[in-house]
């Protein structure tokens, strides 16, 4: 029976954050684009953030794919990407002056919600909200990503394909404004006009019509005709709206599996998933942090973290909270994501630090647990169990080649290895794309 795939199908690979977001997912979806043809957003918005570095210059991206910093790779925006087209347009037009092709080689799916300044708004009142009510802000970016989301579960969301038709657009403007004003006001908050929201929309209409796309039916066919499809996810698993430390947690499904449902190719070719991973812990916002370690006393390992690793959320310029690498988690996130292999990120960072420590579980209510409870209020009272290894003296920093590494950098990773059951394919360290050890190539594994 034919299936419309012919044998030279490509190969695809698809990259989540194992942690808490800020993995340093763009610096290797970059690398590996050498070895790509096109690089899909699926899920998220311009709430994400991801830091390339390349030739010492370096580049942050929000909603475009990362792909589009290596010369004639495709990028595609899926049907899981909710898009803010006033910040699409804003991207666009930086990369462009920095001589970046853009145009001519992104591909937005036309069922992608809209992010719309109503958005924003809703989002930011929320949160202020919380904060006044004394129940604990969520550590929302306040980008409109949550509001926007629920539109579209409730099938009143305005979509990238709305723009298309101004009459169809503004009639259903009208309706979605009225309820998002009715939020306002009882928040104490101005209401929004549409006619400025109208405008807005129509003037970016007209730039973001020629780029958009049927996205699954483009990747089936570049797939079928050999092309290598690499899948970069945003935020990380535990920010997962399913899986992660809810309610602290995105407003999107971050794993693996929302590669196939976020830009319409099916789970059948998905072929490998790399897990991204810091070689310690970090989170942004509130939420629960077992290994959580205090930032701001210099000579502390965490302030070490925190300043050696340059811990600033690249999206909101928030300090980072840091902790050490946390081992049980990172077990739930191999078991979700079906994590074919992992890249360590940010080794370089451990350098010089006497002794090590990684947490294998925890002691919650006086029992042992081996892995990350799914209760947020559960994880806030586990007691992290560490296991102490030795640190090395001797820089990491650069280098490409295992046998390079100091003999304890590699106990450690192997020690990684042995108690999360998934093997460290790759080893980032430091910023810059060259700055990589490759064991196992996604693409060639």
């Amino acid at each position: 029976m034919q299936t419309g795939i012919r044998p030279t199908a490509g190969r695809n690979v698809v990259v989540v954050g194992t942690q808490w977001g800020d993995e340093g997912k763009g610096k290797v979806v970059d690398w590996m684009t050498d070895h790509a043809q096109g690089v899909v957003r699926f899920q998220g918005g311009h709430n994400a953030g991801h830091t390339l570095v390349i030739a010492g210059r370096k580049t942050a991206l929000q909603l475009i794919p990362s792909g589009v910093m290596r010369a004639g790779v495709a990028c595609y925006i899926g049907n899981g990407v909710v898009v803010d087209p006033a910040h699409l347009m804003t991207e666009i037009e930086r990369l462009e002056a920095l001589g970046v092709d853009v145009r001519s080689r992104l591909f937005i799916s036309e069922s992608c919600p809209l992010i719309l300044p109503f958005h924003v708004e809703v989002d930011r009142a929320r949160e202020a909200a919380r904060e006044s009510s004394g129940s604990g802000k969520i550590g929302t970016t306040g980008k409109g990503i949550g509001p926007a989301y629920e539109d579209k579960v409730a099938r009143r969301a305005l979509r990238v394909q709305d723009l298309k038709h101004p009459a169809r657009f503004e009639a259903r403007l009208k309706d979605l404004l009225e309820r998002h004003n009715a939020e306002l006001a009882k928040a104490g908050v101005a209401p929004l006009a549409a006619a400025p929201i109208l405008d807005g929309a129509m003037k970016a209409a007209e730039h973001i019509r020629p780029m958009m796309a049927d996205v699954g039916y483009r990747l089936f066919q570049a797939h079928a005709e050999g092309a290598n499809l690499l899948f970069e996810g945003a935020q990380g698993t535990l920010l997962d709206i399913d899986h992660g430390t809810y309610p602290y947690v995105t407003s999107s499904n971050c794993v693996a599996g929302n590669a196939a449902a976020g830009s319409g190719l099916g789970p059948g070719m998905l072929h490998y998933v790399l897990g991204i991973t810091k070689a310690y812990t970090t989170r942004v916002g509130g939420g629960p942090f077992p290994t959580e370690l205090p930032i701001d006393q210099p000579g502390t390992v965490g302030h070490h973290f925190s300043t050696v690793g340059q811990e600033r959320g690249t999206v909101t310029g928030r300090a980072r909270r840091c902790g050490w690498l946390d081992a049980a988690a990172l077990k739930r996130s191999i078991i979700i994501n079906g994590v074919s292999g992992l890249c360590i990120t940010k080794l370089d960072v451990l350098d010089g630090l006497p002794e090590i420590k990684v947490c294998t579980g925890y002691k919650l209510g006086g029992r042992a647990v081996d892995i990350l409870p799914l209760d947020a209020d559960e994880i806030a009272l586990c007691e992290p169990v560490y296991e102490t290894l030795p640190g090395w003296s001797d820089t990491t920093a650069g280098l490409t080649n295992w046998e390079q590494l100091p003999a304890n950098a590699r106990r450690y990773l192997e020690r990684i290895q042995a108690l999360i059951g998934a093997p460290i394919d790759m080893v980032s360290t430091g910023p810059d794309r060259v700055h990589t050890i490759l064991l196992r190539h996604p693409f060639r594994a």
